[in-house]
């Protein structure tokens, strides 16, 4: 496998990680300040209520009580001594104390479904006043300075806020509470407030969803843009590695294989061939009188013929042979599972296309023909390395060279 494609998905895995944790975080974050501004909400509305009720029952103390006409089905009420007055045409009025009002209030909210009020004490008047655990743990902290309690309550389901604060006795609460021992500025008692938390809770969750939502698609993108960006990052690491692989392989000039790698990889093939059993020929290519043409031509020229007898010998060869340039003007090319009479027929092709056709190529202006030596030699059993066959190719070159150029040779014997 690649490095860099090792290297992205490490990355691409980190940064999933990373992008977990950050919804497991921002997740976690907004729960905890969902609950937290339901409570201040649901807070905020309670002590609204509670203050709301508080002044509505100075007012009514204020007055002393305020009578209304009693209708049928009104009852009096049975703590208050003469709650009922005549008028002098024959109504009949009754007393709603502090109290009874706020009772009454409660009664007509809780049938809207909209909250509830209790008031109650310690020490009610009213058996009916009498505190719940939620109500009498609050009020003995209220008798310890505390200055409001609050608590959820999960009831048929529902989630209920109660909240609860004090209410002190005040001068016109002693019309009523002086037979109770009750003195100024006394606890005297306190207001709950109970209301379903449903639609709060149902807002909070709209936005908690818009905000997860948010907080998803931003670090989405975000782990988009850096994924995308990365792998170009990682796709121009991986094309600028190929290329100087490619450079460390590859002979500048003709695009062939250096004499390193060509060496290594003949190396390779001799073994292979060696341990299956396998044919293996090689051919070793010298221009002719390559000095004289970049002495009566110039380097340029002679660069060109290089090229261009680079390029005639890929054209003829099969894809999987192993050709590169073995030094100056001489070429080496590695023929695996090739017999010894193809390998002659492919060498002589290659020098008939040189000499009939490289001077006449665009950009080269020889007049007389450019011609090749080559030597071959086929790998047999007594061959202990691949320098073994690439000595006798050697010297198959030398021959054709001593027998007048332009041709194939070989040799029988071991060099």
């Amino acid at each position: 496998m690649d490095p860099e494609r090792t290297i992205y998905r490490s990355f691409a895995l980190s940064a999933g990680l990373v992008f977990l944790f950050c919804l497991v975080i921002i997740f976690s974050v907004v729960t905890a300040t969902n609950r937290k501004l339901i409570y201040e909400q649901a807070r905020t509305e309670a002590r609204s209520l509670f203050h709301s009720i508080v002044i509505t029952r100075k007012w009514n103390a204020a007055h002393g009580g305020i009578y209304v006409e009693k209708k049928d089905g009104m009852t009096s009420n049975p703590y208050l001594a003469d709650p009922d007055i005549k008028t002098t045409d024959g109504r009949l009025f009754t007393k709603k104390n502090p109290a009874l009002m706020t009772r009454e209030i409660s009664e007509y909210a809780e049938q809207e479904g909209l909250f509830r009020f209790r008031i109650t004490s310690l020490n009610p008047l009213n058996p009916d006043n009498k505190p719940d655990a939620f109500e009498e743990k609050a009020l003995k902290l209220f008798e310890q300075g505390e200055k409001e309690a609050f608590q959820t309550e999960q009831l048929e389901g529902k989630t209920y806020f109660r909240y609860m604060a004090p209410l002190f006795v005040e001068h016109a609460c002693l019309t009523c509470h002086a037979v109770q021992g009750y003195r100024m500025g006394q606890v005297r008692g306190g207001i709950s407030v109970t209301f379903d938390v449903k639609d709060i809770k149902k807002i909070q969750d709209t936005y908690t969803f818009i905000f997860i939502a948010f907080g998803f698609i931003s670090i989405s993108v975000l782990f988009g843009i850096g994924l995308y960006f990365t792998k170009r990052l990682i796709r121009k690491i991986a094309e600028a590695r190929q290329q100087i692989e490619t450079m460390a392989i590859t002979d500048d000039l003709t695009g062939l294989f250096n004499r390193r790698h060509l060496l290594t990889r003949f190396n390779q093939e001799f073994e292979r061939a060696m341990r299956l059993k396998k044919q293996l020929g090689c051919m070793m290519l010298d221009i002719d009188h390559f000095k004289d043409i970049n002495d009566t031509y110039g380097h340029p020229t002679g660069d060109m013929v290089l090229k261009e007898t680079a390029g005639m010998i890929v054209r003829s060869i099969r894809a999987y042979d192993i050709a590169g340039r073995y030094g100056g003007e001489e070429f080496l090319v590695v023929l695996p599972d090739t017999t010894f009479e193809n390998m002659l027929h492919l060498a002589d092709r290659i020098r008939e296309t040189i000499a009939e056709s490289l001077h006449a190529r665009a950009g080269i202006t020889i007049k007389d023909p450019v011609t090749v030596s080559i030597g071959i030699a086929s790998a047999t059993t007594e061959d202990s390395s691949a320098n073994d066959l690439l000595l006798r190719a050697d010297n198959g070159l030398y021959k054709a060279k001593g027998q007048g150029r332009n041709r194939v040779s070989w040799v029988t014997y071991e060099c």
